[in-house]
């Protein structure tokens, strides 16, 4: 059975991290990850969690893919691995990381390279990687100093502490902390209800975000057009105007054309 796996809710593709009992990024876990991204990539859905099964999101990386390396060899593997974040980021769709128990090293950089993370009450998080003499390689620490700035960043990579969901939730890294009980239903609930909203719209809005990330709010002013003007050629905008100036707001239901 692979670590990590495809699978479907509806409109909403799911990523499953299950290799007990700490879901540690190997290997193994790697190209299985990358392989269930490459189904959500191809297939129609219209927003992606990613989760895991058992008490743990992960207990991180798995040590022993760094015994006995050379730079060169871990220069190649950084670049698979930041590439795996990067095409979350890249998907034209909404995505969430639900996070329970530990959320260490590479699962929380894979969780950084979703639009929103939630993350039950009991939730830890840690870039840890100090204490082998490393630093974050998978873009954790610039999509840390993102999300919650860059004094921040120094601190959590450079303390290798284990910090609280409520503490990431203050810091503006997790977007809601939830009962540990309730988290898998809250997170698909809300998946769900994203992927059932204007998905071209959806995209249009993570393309706005990035533009001020890139080039800041003057910049990211100079591609409104570019970015938002498309969705006039859109059948959910057009349905959706019609709707509302004959029927009111949230009348309207999108199908993602």
């Amino acid at each position: 059975m692979p670590s990590a796996r495809f699978e479907r809710a509806g409109d909403v593709g799911v990523v499953v991290i299950d290799q007990p009992p700490l879901n540690l990024f190997g290997e193994e876990m790697f190209r299985d990850l990358g392989a269930a991204v490459a189904q959500a990539e191809d297939s129609d859905i219209r927003g992606l969690l990613i989760r895991a099964e058992g008490e743990y999101f992960t207990g991180g990386v798995d040590v022993h893919v760094f015994d006995d390396k050379t730079p060169e060899q871990m220069t190649e593997a950084f670049e698979e691995w930041v590439g795996l974040v990067q095409r979350l980021e890249d998907m034209p769709i909404p995505t969430m990381s639900s996070v329970q128990g530990l959320c260490l090293t590479a699962g929380l950089e894979l969780s950084l390279g979703c639009d929103l993370i939630f993350a039950s009450e009991s939730a830890r998080f840690g870039l840890v990687e100090a204490v082998v003499g490393l630093t974050p390689a998978m873009g954790g620490t610039q999509r840390m100093a993102e999300r919650a700035g860059p004094a921040r960043a120094r601190e959590f990579v450079m303390s290798g502490d284990l910090y609280p969901a409520a503490t990431l939730e203050d810091w503006n890294v997790v977007n809601r902390v939830v009962p540990g009980h309730r988290l898998e239903h809250e997170s698909l609930e809300f998946m769900q209800r994203l992927a059932a909203g204007p998905t071209k719209a959806h995209a249009a809005t993570k393309a706005m975000v990035r533009a001020f990330l890139e080039h800041g709010a003057r910049g990211a002013d100079e591609r409104i057009g570019t970015i938002a003007s498309p969705l006039f050629d859109t059948a959910d905008l057009k349905r959706a105007v019609k709707m509302f100036l004959a029927e009111g707001p949230g009348k309207a239901k999108f199908d993602g054309t």
